[in-house]
């Protein structure tokens, strides 16, 4: 609601990064193993690939998704990407913006890793195909996820497109279907980054 405030809406993005990881856990293989408890052994079960996992967020919007995640993958190696849209250029055909990246610190990915960026908002997709390039860049892992709030159908088919080669899936909590001449999601829910930490 757009009378939600700061902490509460801070909260939510918070709650929503633990939900999307526990969607994202599905998809990892599990391993039967046998521990000895105080009083004997017991049948359980791991996840071994949760050792090799890396999540990138997207600054500063998706700090609070992260936050969520990072409850659900807590050995996760972490890195951070800064980018923007350049709006004052304006938005080109095909819902394509300039995209500006002005910090990139992500850990080297590795072939058994599996990579999970975190940024709240896919609207047209830009930053998101700028930012999977400069991921990219780091090395090759086993497969990609994006987590984001809210998405848009241009914005996932354009990634989608761009990376078939790439083993890679997106997780949304809802998808809206308009994208305005600003480039914005329409009804969406306004600027993540300024909603959760100011404007």
């Amino acid at each position: 609601d757009k009378r939600t405030g700061q902490i509460d809406f801070r909260k939510g993005l918070v709650r929503l990064g633990r939900v999307l990881g526990l969607e994202l856990v599905k998809e990892f293989e599990v391993k039967e193993v046998t521990v000895e408890t105080p009083l004997g052994p017991a049948r359980g079960v791991a996840i071994p690939g949760m050792e090799h996992v890396v999540i990138v967020t997207v600054l500063r919007a998706a700090m609070p998704l992260t936050e969520g995640l990072i409850k659900i993958f807590p050995a996760a190696r972490q890195g951070v990407v800064s980018a923007r849209r350049v709006e004052e250029k304006g938005m080109k055909p095909g819902y394509e913006f300039e995209i500006e990246v002005s910090y990139v610190k992500i850990p080297a990915i590795k072939p058994e890793d599996t990579v999970i960026i975190a940024d709240p908002m896919l609207a047209t997709g830009s930053t998101m195909v700028s930012i999977m390039n400069e991921v990219l860049k780091r090395g090759r892992a086993k497969r990609y996820f994006i987590v984001s709030v809210i998405s848009t159908p241009v914005g996932i088919a354009k990634v989608l497109e761009k990376f078939r080669d790439v083993n890679l899936k997106i997780y949304t909590v809802a998808i809206d279907e308009v994208i305005n001449e600003m480039g914005y999601i329409v009804p969406g829910l306004g600027d993540a980054g300024d909603r959760a930490f100011g404007d």
